[in-house]
Parts: structure tokens; sequence; C-alpha cells
């Protein structure tokens, strides 16, 4: 402790020098914050050269997709839902409003009106004749009449591609889709709606969520709430040490001690370039506590002692030398807890980690520093009435806490065993909660229950197919063929055709052209090309009796040469329509959408809309007749967000009524499952994209990384522990209330079917820190008492007074001091509220029972050095 003894005395020899220095620190490091850059985008949580984020950008830019805010508005009072012509009108009025939307500060975040899905913007398709189709806007304009209405719900519901997507089936709903080109501007942009609506009256219900306002919005308010619950937690901290200690000169020293963490923390983590993303704003929640617990202890022990010694500086020298080492150790083992984050593959999470690992070195350093100068600004005769001795002056005046820690040290003594059994049985109890554990999060229920956003999700995937997205992308990996190898694959299939058959010299004649030309094609294309030109000659030339057989020849051919663009292909269409139909059974599929959807819809209405047509027609060249008859729509590029102009990508729009991470994860696997049982016809590569995949990604990165972060750290602890006390079993027994605490609080969630999400992941860094924190006091001290009494009976007396104390003291401050956070609408909040609240008392609780316990019980094995000096 000698580098530890020269500082305090210097601070207690210069405090103003050193009160001073600090001062300044804290300024030049607080002054870096106004170079703060707010980043509240989830998708950064994963590297910027994450294969999933690459392949999710690239799909993004390939089928010329955005990040969308979804409109919905509900009208179940008219008996004609939405399809009346006020509520036409309003949904007309907003759409057009929305396209004006951009940010007046950046003109690159605005609104892709080109893109936008809503009754204006999309076509109705509808026979125009034998062969033909028309196509025109489902709503040009505002109905004035009811009939006119009606007809665009008839309209509407009668194409596949709306049903369910743009209206409800029940008619009771219709949904705006508004592509947004970043999502950091979907707050602003459901801002901006909001003011619109307002201003409309009658029974029409708006509700505005998403994926990006969800996200962008629960970061702004993120950060409101960090402005709100910080302060009101500090408060809250600051009334319950005036409440046990009465001196307000005193207490405000823990209140600096904090305030200089924090603010010195956060500027440097603003000055070193990082930006401020939802985990590095809740470093301040994070790092309060732990700034505070040291202080308590020495607050609590300057509290005990100053009567007894009566002078200020011997007093503060005391405490110091009894509690130095606990603090560096506690301090140590919290900072390992969390800078084991830095292992995780998650970069926020990662300077999260770091930095909260530098403050709680740094609340360890100005504790130590900064806590004995401030004493010694304070006049001597300011502590005249400051103490224990002064409060408690006799046995009548025994504080509630003192007496239920004398009465708790006897149970201790006493009921040892039955302690151990409980505490034994409660953790096998705690294990079985643990395997019922299910890891999800999902950014929407960050919310609570009645927060807007939350309520508009829960209304909307109840009328419409899902308004969480997902991209099922199919990528052809056909290989190249030579010449001859093309010109057997097209022989092959030319035997197949019935034709084969009923006239074969008509065959041999199509084969014989086929033998000939691949002698002197240079490649499959020029050999295919060749071909066709031979073949149209001989069928202008052929009899009107074989022309039709000719026709399948060309057909066949049209096949074999389109056969990279598999995505033209009946085979193909077909079979992304019964992978459609398997996920669509799917609880958490409610619809999707792809290019086999527009073929169908087209070639119905080409045979006159009847039903039975809504299928894939059999040939190339038909499918290739309904594609170039959507092409003369109003927005023929809209073909190009479920294929790829060359036809060797199709990417399937999958509409999810959950944004659950397990929802997803059950649509890869079932997707998964069914590929395998039933092979495509063509050699294809699957791959995901869009937002709710990529949230599983990172998710799952984060929460495996955080328990591997965990377990590392937990050893690094368990060696740091053995190295404090010099004996494996000391050792061992610091690690027992970390274990009991993380045992019981993961296995209550386990129980309760709390979802093991972000906060939680985050929480069992703050655990490791905290339980720890009170084994090290606890053992150390007993260590020393023993050392002093040569009784263990004798010891647990006092190790219940003054550090039962300055435990109890920290538990009921810090989980009491955080229970404004139970008040935020933001569920992180509250989760930390609780668990913090939690990892406190159950730590607390595993330090002053189970630890006297074991001690009693191993007694002779852990003070045999102790023994042996006394003999």
């Amino acid at each position: 402790m000698k580098i530890g003894s020269r500082l305090i005395q210097f601070s207690i020899c210069h405090p103003k020098i050193v009160t001073t220095l600090m001062v300044l620190i804290t300024l030049a490091l607080g002054s870096l914050l106004v170079k703060v850059h707010v980043d509240t985008d989830p998708e950064n949580m994963l590297p910027e050269d994450e294969a999933v984020r690459v392949y999710h950008n690239l799909v993004k830019k390939e089928f010329s997709l955005y990040d969308v805010v979804v409109l919905g508005v509900v009208n179940d009072k008219d008996p004609d839902g939405v399809f009346n012509p006020d509520t036409l009108g309003h949904v007309q009025e907003l759409s057009e409003f929305a396209k004006t939307l951009q940010d007046p500060n950046d003109p690159e975040k605005r609104v892709v009106a080109s893109e936008m899905i809503a009754p204006g913007d999309v076509d109705t398709i509808e026979q125009a004749g034998p062969g033909q189709v028309r196509f025109q806007w489902l709503m040009a304009k505002a109905p004035a009449s009811r009939e006119e209405a009606l007809k665009i719900r008839d309209s509407a519901m009668g194409n596949p591609l709306l049903n369910g997507t743009l209206v409800s089936e029940d008619g009771k709903a219709i949904a705006i889709y508004i592509p947004i080109t970043t999502k950091d501007f979907a707050h602003q942009v459901r801002n901006e709606l909001l003011k619109k609506i307002s201003a409309f009256k009658g029974d029409d219900q708006f509700f505005i969520t998403g994926l990006p306002v969800a996200e962008d919005t629960f970061g702004k308010e993120m950060f409101v709430q960090m402005a709100i619950s910080a302060p009101l937690a500090m408060v809250a901290i600051f009334l319950l040490m005036l409440l046990f200690f009465r001196k307000l000169s005193l207490i405000i020293s823990p209140m600096i001690v904090a305030m200089v963490s924090v603010i010195a923390t956060m500027g440097l983590l603003i000055g070193t370039g990082n930006t401020l993303h939802i985990m590095s704003s809740m470093i301040p929640i994070f790092l309060m506590p732990i700034a505070v617990v040291d202080s308590i202890h020495i607050l609590s022990e300057f509290f005990d002692k100053y009567q007894t010694i009566k002078d200020r500086r011997r007093t503060i020298e005391h405490v110091m030398d009894q509690l130095f080492m606990p603090m560096l150790y506690t301090s140590l083992t919290s900072a390992a807890g969390f800078a084991s984050l830095a292992l995780t593959p998650i970069p926020p999470v990662q300077a999260f980690g770091i930095f909260v690992a530098f403050g709680i070195m740094l609340a360890w350093l100005v504790t130590i520093v900064f806590t004995p100068a401030y004493v010694m600004l304070l006049k001597e005769e300011s502590l005249a009435n400051f103490g224990a001795a002064i409060q408690m002056t006799g046995p009548s005046k025994k504080s509630w806490l003192a007496a239920f820690l004398a009465r708790l040290a006897r149970f201790t003594y006493q009921q040892a065993k039955l302690i151990i059994i409980v505490t034994v049985v409660t953790l096998l109890v705690s294990l079985y909660g643990i395997h019922k554990i299910q890891i999800n999060d999902n950014p929407v229920k960050w919310f609570t229950k009645n927060h807007p956003i939350r309520v508009a999700d829960k209304v909307l995937n109840s009328h419409f197919g899902g308004t969480y997205e997902a991209y099922l992308v199919l990528e052809a990996k056909e290989e190249a063929l030579s010449p001859a190898q093309t010109a057997a694959m097209l022989k092959e299939k030319l035997a197949a055709l019935p034709v084969a058959q009923s006239l074969p010299s008509l065959l041999n004649q199509a084969i014989q052209i086929v033998d000939e030309s691949s002698k002197t094609a240079a490649d499959s294309d020029q050999l295919l090309n060749v071909v066709e030109n031979k073949w149209l000659i001989r069928q202008d030339a052929s009899a009107d009796a074989d022309y039709e057989s000719w026709s399948e020849f060309m057909d066949t051919l049209a096949v074999v040469k389109n056969r990279g663009q598999i995505f033209k292909n009946p085979e193909m269409l077909r079979y992304v329509a019964r992978l459609q139909e398997d996920m669509n059974r799917s609880q958490v599929v409610g619809k999707s959408n792809s290019v086999t959807d527009v073929v169908k819809k087209v070639h119905q209405e080409l045979f006159a809309g009847k039903t039975d047509y809504y299928r894939v027609p059999d040939s190339v060249n038909a499918v290739a007749q309904c594609l170039i008859s959507f092409q003369n729509s109003h927005k023929p590029d809209f073909l190009w967000h479920f294929v790829t102009p060359d036809y060797t990508k199709a990417n399937i729009w999958v509409q999810l009524k959950n944004g659950d991470n397990q929802g997803m994860e059950k649509v890869v696997a079932e997707v998964n499952k069914f590929m395998s049982a039933n092979p495509p016809p063509f050699t294809i590569e699957h791959k995901w994209a869009g937002l709710t995949y990529l949230n599983v990604v990172w998710q799952d990165k984060m929460v495996t990384g955080m328990l591997e972060a965990f377990s590392s750290s937990f050893v690094v602890v368990l060696v740091m522990m053995i190295i404090l006390f010099r004996s494996l079993l000391w050792g061992l027994l610091a690690m027992v209330p970390l274990s009991v605490t993380i045992a019981l609080i993961y296995g209550i969630i386990g129980f309760i079917g709390k979802d093991y999400d972000m906060p939680v992941a985050v929480l069992s860094s703050l655990t490791l820190g905290l339980a720890v924190d009170f084994a090290i006091h606890f053992l150390e001290r007993t260590r020393m008492v023993y050392r002093k009494t040569h009784s263990w009976s004798a010891a647990i007396k006092e190790m219940f007074e003054e550090p039962a104390r300055a435990i109890s003291k920290n538990v009921i401050v810090i989980a009491v001091g955080f229970t404004p956070l139970l008040a935020a609408p933001l569920m992180p909040y509250k989760t930390v509220g609780v668990f913090l609240a939690s990892i406190m008392a159950a730590s607390g609780l595993a330090t002053m029972i189970i630890l006297p316990a074991l001690i009693t019980l191993l007694q002779k094995y852990l003070f045999k050095n102790e023994q042996r000096q006394t003999n």
C-alpha cells in the first residue's frame, strides 16, 4: 500500500491542490462533450465490414429497397371500413404530404416519393381484351361517392399483391408504406405525420410503426430519458445518504465523485472520436452506483470511528488504511468485468465496456485522493455532532438496522448448516430456471405496452400481413456449360417431349441441326442463337401440321437458352410459390410477395381474369410475355424489387407479424427445412437480408459474446481473489455471493419468462462487479477482525457492526436510489432499475448470510494460518 499511502498523505496535506487539479481535469474532459455525435442506429452494432451487413446493403442496392415507415389508417365504425370518401380523402392527403417530407438541414434525408406504396401510387391490373391487360391507378384521386370508394376496395382486394399488404382483408384498414433514404429520418417523419394527422376529424384512427421508427424513436427518447433518470437517481441516492449519515457537508463528497467520474469518462469517450450510441448513453447509469459504493464504505467507517478518535485527520487515515486494499480489489474486479466486454464482436459494446472500466478505476482514484482532501477541507467543529456515538448513546438508541444485523449475526452462526442446505436447494432450483431462459429481443418491445409505437405495432399487425420485413434472396448458381454440354442438354429435353414419340422424323431434323451447329459454335450462346435461326427457317417452311411441333421445340430451346435466367423458368417460379406457401403457413409470416405473384396475376388477367388462370404459365415464353406486359404499368421498375433484370436473382419480400428474434429464427429454420426436403429444380443459393434479420444477427452476437466475456472475466476475477487473499479457499469463498446472485437472478428470469435481451445481457457485467465488491469487503475485514479477536464467534459479532452496516447501506442506497428508473417509459430503463435492486439485494444477502455460514462451517480450514501464528 506504499503508493496508496503516499497518495492519501499527499491529499491530506494538500487538499486544495488536489481539489483544484480534479476540477481542472474534469472541466478539460467535460469540454469535449460539445463534440458529441449521436448515433442511434442499431445496425451499427455490427462492424461495417461484417458479412451480413455488407450483404444486407448489397441487397438493398440490387433490388432498390429502402427502409420503410408504415402509416396505418383504421376505421372500424363505418360499415364500409376505410373505403368511404372521407377516409380515402385522408389517405390521399397524407400520401401526398408524405412525399414532400425532407430534412431541411440535410437534403439527403428524405422520403423516396417514387417508391411509395399507397392507394394513389399503385396500379390495378385488369383484362383489356383477349390477350391484353390494362394498368390504371388504383386511386388516381380521392373518391367523391360511396360507389367510387367501393370500386377501389374491390380492385384492391382482387389483387393478391395488394390484399393483406396495402389493404386489410376485412376492409377496415389501409397501409401507406413510406420509404426513406436513411433510418435516422424515421422519427422526424413520424413527428411530421402526427402534426398533419392532428388536424383531421372523424372516426379514423392513425398508427405509425415499423422497425426504423421504433429504433430511431427509441434512440431519441433514450437520450431524453438519460437526462431525466440519471439526475433523479442521484437525487434519490443523495436523500438516502442524508438519511443514513445526517451530515450534508459530508455526503456531498460521494456526489462529487460520481459526477466527476461520469463527466470525465463521457468527455474522454467523445474526445477520442467515439459516437454516443444507445449503449454508451447508458454509461452514466452503470457508472454512478459503482462510483458511489466505495464512498459509502468510507462514510460508514468514518461515521462509526470519528467520535471514538475525535480527529478528522487520524480518523480518515485509519479509514483509508482499513479500506484501501478492499476498495482497490473491488474496483479492479468490477473494471475487469466490464473490460471483458471488449472481447465481444460488437463495437458499441466494446466501447461501452472499456469506458465503464475506465470510469470505475477513475472513480476509485478520485475516491482515495479527493475524499481525504475533502474531509480535510471541513472544519473540525462542523463534525462535532457527526458519528455513530452521537446517534447511538445506549442500547435504547440502537438503530433498527443495527438491531437487525445483530440478530442476523446470531442466526448465521447458529443455523449455518440450515443456511447452506437452503442455499444448495436454491441453486439447484435456479439452475433449472436458467435452462428455461429464452434468448430473444425485439426493438419494439423496448417501449412500454401503452407507448403509441407499440400500440400501433399491435393494431397494424392484426390487420395486415406484417409490419416487420425480411428479404429472402435466391440466387442462381448454375455452372457455365460448353457447347457440347449445352447440345446434350437440349437434345435430352427434346427427347422428353411427346412429339418425340409421335413424329420421330421431325425430332431427328431438329437434333441434326443441333449436332451440326455444335461443331462450329465458339460458345453456348452462339450455338443456341444459330440453332434458333435455323429452326425458325424450318418452322416457317413447315406444313401446318408440323408448325405446333416446331413451336414446342422453340419453347424447349428457350428453356435452355434462359438456363441462367432461372426466374423466368416456370419450374423455378412454381418452386418459389411452394416455398411462399410453406412460409405463409407459419404463425410468424403473415404474407410474402415475389415475382411469381406478379406473373400469376398478369397471367390471370390475360385470360379474362378467370381464377383458374391465377397460376404460373407452362412455358418460358409465356412467362416472358407476362413480364413484358407488366412493363407497361405506371411503375415498371416495381418488378425489379422482386427480381434482377438478368433474372438470376429473386427477392421474396417476407412480412412478419412480430419482430422477435425467435420468430425470425423460426422462419429461417423452416425455410432451411423446406429447401432440404424439397430440392429446387436448379442449383441456387439462399441468403437473408432486412432489418429484422439483421437485428437477429447483432443481438445474437452481442448476447453470446457477453456470455463468453462474462465467463472469461469470472475466471479472471477468481484468479484475482486467490491472489488478494493468497489462498485458494478464500478466493473460492469470495466467488460464492457472485455465483449465488447470478444463479438466483437468471433463474428467476427463466421462471418468469423474461427474455434474455440486450439490457439483461449487459447487466451480467454489473452483477460481477457489485457482488464481488461486498464479498471482498466482508472477507478482508473478517481476516482483520479475526487476527484481533482470535475467535470466529467473537469476530462475527464485530463483523455485523460497521462492516455489515456499510454493506447494508450500500444495498439500500443503490437499490432504492434507482427506483426512479421504474417510472421510465422505456423498458431497458425499467429493467436496469429492477435488476440493480435485485442484484444489490441478492448479493448483499448472500454476502451477509451465506458467507458467515460457510465461514462457521469451514473456520478450522480458513483460519489455519491465524491459529498457527497465535499458537
